[in-house]
């Protein structure tokens, strides 16, 4: 099974990019962010006759996520992450897809630091890690994949002294995700290539992709059921590379 994350950032606009890379990839499984699309806007159709039965929660101009599923239809479990009812940002949604339990999330930014952003940012993450507490004791695999916006470590960005006043970088969601890895989670990129240099996101400015200009910020972790199954992952680099991309490239990993 291939399950990929992919923040399109803004599905109508970049749908036939989209359609392409699933005909092409045929991943099994697929979390999409940043959708950019009202609930009523999100191209269902399109994705389904490519082959894919999809769940959604759109937001208008920003946020929303999707779960896509090869020749079938995903079973949604959750729509939203718990401990905040007052929280209507489209950043989280959930499904199980052929014994294989998905959390799609889209993190906040969190930009600028200090801020109230920055303080959603870290609340939000505080709720992810009540959250995946408690789906470490499904007894299935289970992968928690999206746009974490967190750079876990300097060798995830190039150049980390340009990140120092970043969100992304700064110690407190940095310290987040290695609490979240502490828990019982598996970054399955980094656990299958330690030591190279891997990038899933390159800003449109100042030609950081033809440079290599990126940071790592999409990730998938794994369960230790879902770990034990892990045999290959990687990023699809070249679709970051054509005319009109997301700023990010579709990040994958193949289970037994």
């Amino acid at each position: 099974m291939r399950i990929a994350t992919f923040n399109v950032n803004g599905v109508n606009g970049r749908l036939a990019l989209l359609l392409d890379w699933l005909a092409a990839a045929q991943p099994d499984v697929v979390c999409l962010q940043e959708l950019k699309a009202p609930q009523d806007k999100f191209p269902a159709d399109a994705i389904g006759k490519a082959g894919y039965g999809s769940i959604w929660q759109g937001q208008s101009r920003w946020n929303g996520v999707a779960i896509l599923a090869r020749g079938c239809e995903p079973v949604e479990t959750r729509r939203a992450l718990p401990g905040d009812p007052a929280d209507d940002q489209a950043r989280y949604i959930e499904a199980a897809v052929n014994g294989v339990l998905i959390g799609c999330l889209y993190a906040p930014n969190g930009n600028p630091v200090p801020g109230p952003k920055f303080d959603y940012k870290l609340a939000w993450l505080e709720r992810l890690i009540a959250h995946s507490a408690g789906l470490l004791e499904v007894d299935c695999p289970v992968v928690l994949a999206g746009d974490y916006n967190v750079i876990p470590t300097d060798k995830d960005v190039y150049k980390p002294e340009r990140w120092l006043d970043d969100a992304l970088f700064q110690p407190e969601p940095r310290s987040q995700y290695v609490r979240l890895l502490e828990q019982g989670w598996t970054d399955s990129i980094r656990h299958l290539h330690p030591d190279e240099t891997i990038y899933t996101f390159w800003d449109y400015w100042r030609n950081a992709f033809a440079r290599n200009a990126g940071i790592r910020i999409d990730h998938l972790l794994l369960n230790a059921q879902a770990a034990q199954r892990l045999r290959s992952a990687g990023v699809d680099k070249e679709v970051r590379g054509r005319p009109g991309a997301s700023d990010h490239a579709p990040t994958w990993i193949e289970l037994s």
